[in-house]
């Protein structure tokens, strides 16, 4: 097994706390091994081995974290600056190449600010649009995305529509967005998360999933076409469901994870169900990814009181999903 190549994130919120903290509890796991790829001094106080080669992570892993230096400034809790958006996304460059070299088994990322990389130019939506381009050229193992999926215990939950307002998200809903999304995370059911069989749940966009057409047809025009195309397809896929009954313990036995129309109603429930411990996983990249499921956190950056729950979540979840994907 090879370590996992962990992003910097921003180093004015909480990424570097939650860095530490993660390293804590995981360095007794060497299947767990990762390397932060940062400038040194943002870990200066903090046993540190800097490393030229990220396979040396696993052998200073149990004492001291290990860092792949790289250029940058050291930031100020609490305070974003467009002056830390370079580091921000070499940080994130170097992690993919370390994987697509095969020598990361991995990217795991910290949270980033995207309105202080916009000010700096960056010109993705956020990481997921950024880690599909980084990924292009090269193949995924299944239908290529890259696909947004939220992940808390036994909920997966992947996304038609994103960082889009509620409008804009009726709008762009489509039978074949619907498709490309769904096939994705069939695709990935089954090689990264070993679901021999997937079972996708679709769910409705409107009150009681339009109620046969009294409260909306987009199910009857949109959604449940796109079912019926998997479903010929050989995939067992439901039609739109009422979201309102779709997540609690006993309608998640019936699935393995579910295709939610846009944002909200995707993760509010895998927040609710799992606030501190969700997981962020891009589908459909030619390499793992994985990340935790909040932002930067200014307000309590420095403080001392982040969770590093989502974090140590993400990385075993990569774990879980390399051995998938790689090993088994």
């Amino acid at each position: 097994m090879r370590p996992f190549a962990l992003s910097m994130g921003d180093p004015a919120g909480i990424g570097p706390e939650i860095t530490v903290k993660a390293w804590q509890a995981l360095k007794g796991f060497p299947e767990c091994a990762f390397a932060v790829i940062a400038p040194p001094a943002i870990f200066a106080d903090v046993p540190h081995h800097v490393i030229k080669d990220i396979a040396d992570a696993p052998e200073v892993f149990n004492e001291t974290l290990p860092i792949l230096a790289i250029n940058g400034s050291v930031g100020i809790a609490g305070q974003p600056s467009a002056e830390n958006a370079a580091s921000v996304i070499a940080s994130i460059e170097a992690a993919v190449s370390l994987c697509l070299s095969g020598s990361a088994d991995g990217v795991v990322t910290n949270p980033i600010a995207k309105h202080v990389l916009y000010e700096a130019g960056f010109r993705f939506p956020g990481h997921t649009e950024f880690l599909g381009h980084l990924g292009q050229g090269h193949d995924a193992p299944y239908t290529p995305g890259p696909v947004m999926m939220l992940a808390a215990q036994d909920l997966r939950v992947g996304l038609a529509t994103v960082h889009v307002s509620l409008k804009s998200a009726a709008t762009q809903l489509s039978t074949d967005t619907i498709l490309r999304t769904a096939r994705v995370m069939l695709g990935a059911l089954k090689a990264d998360f070993g679901v021999q069989t997937p079972r996708l749940a679709l769910t409705g966009l409107n009150p009681h999933a339009g109620e046969d057409g009294a409260l909306g047809r987009e199910e009857i025009e949109i959604i449940n076409p796109a079912a019926e195309i998997l479903r010929g397809e050989g995939f067992d896929v439901t039609n739109a469901q009422p979201a309102d009954t779709l997540f609690h313990a006993e309608a998640r036995q019936g699935y393995d994870a579910v295709l939610a129309m846009y944002h909200d109603q995707g993760l509010i429930p895998v927040k609710t169900l799992d606030f501190h411990g969700g997981v962020n996983i891009t589908l459909g990249l030619p390499f793992v990814r994985t990340s935790p499921d909040h932002g930067t956190a200014f307000g309590i950056a420095g403080q001392g009181v982040a969770r590093p729950d989502s974090l140590i979540a993400a990385v075993k979840k990569a774990r879980d999903i390399a051995n998938n994907r790689y090993v088994n």
